[in-house]
């Protein structure tokens, strides 16, 4: 019966993260370009090049277009790349960078945050660290939606661009990863009051 109870609040406890996280962003979410706020900095989170199989990753390939597509539409100045460097062989900045320029950004606008590793990492490193309080989050729409439910926390002002999302087949196990990582944001900001891994001192960013 304890089990049984258990099991039962824990799903209720998830769903319920998931409907707070996803109805109180809604309207801080845009897919369409020429609807999208223009702000000065653009935060693009972090992801692989590539799958364990070696193909393309498209959620890497999706959000770099995504945020190309905001720089040359004016819609931000410049980019901040927060993600992944814990080993020597796996960098998402650099390689999402690299991506950028290959796309016409131009590397003087382009800061690389090597110490995104989980999207609280990127939220409060971009406030704290970068001290930009006011920023375009890219990411696929699942994802910009537990971003910017952490910059609320934080009292940024933040709307998501959605970059186009990857077809369901392709995805699955992130779309399931994510249900729990929602949750997981809920009890990190409300709960456990978990902080980045690394901070350090202020850089600042210089926006053309």
């Amino acid at each position: 019966m304890l089990v049984f109870f258990l099991l039962t609040a824990a799903g209720i406890a998830i769903v319920s993260s998931n409907y707070w996280i996803i109805k109180s962003t809604r309207n801080q979410l845009f897919s369409e370009l020429d609807k999208t706020p223009g702000n000065d900095i653009g935060i693009l989170l972090g992801t692989g090049k590539t799958l364990r199989s070696g193909d393309e990753n498209l959620f890497f390939k999706y959000r770099i277009e995504a945020a190309s597509a905001l720089f040359k539409a004016g819609k931000i100045k410049h980019i901040i790349v927060s993600g992944d460097n814990h080993k020597k062989e796996y960098d998402e900045a650099s390689d999402m960078c690299d991506a950028l320029i290959a796309q016409g950004v131009p590397d003087s606008c382009i800061t690389l945050d090597y110490a995104g590793f989980r999207t609280l990492d990127s939220m409060v490193r971009c406030l704290k660290i970068f001290g930009q309080k006011k920023a375009t989050v890219i990411s696929q729409a699942f994802h910009n939606q537990r971003a910017v439910f952490i910059g609320n926390y934080y009292d940024m002002d933040v709307v998501g661009f959605n970059a186009k999302d990857v077809p369901k087949q392709f995805s699955l196990k992130t779309r399931v990863r994510e249900y729990f990582a929602k949750f997981k944001a809920v009890l990190d900001l409300y709960v456990m009051h978990t902080k980045p891994k690394f901070l350090g001192e202020e850089i600042k960013i210089k926006v053309n």
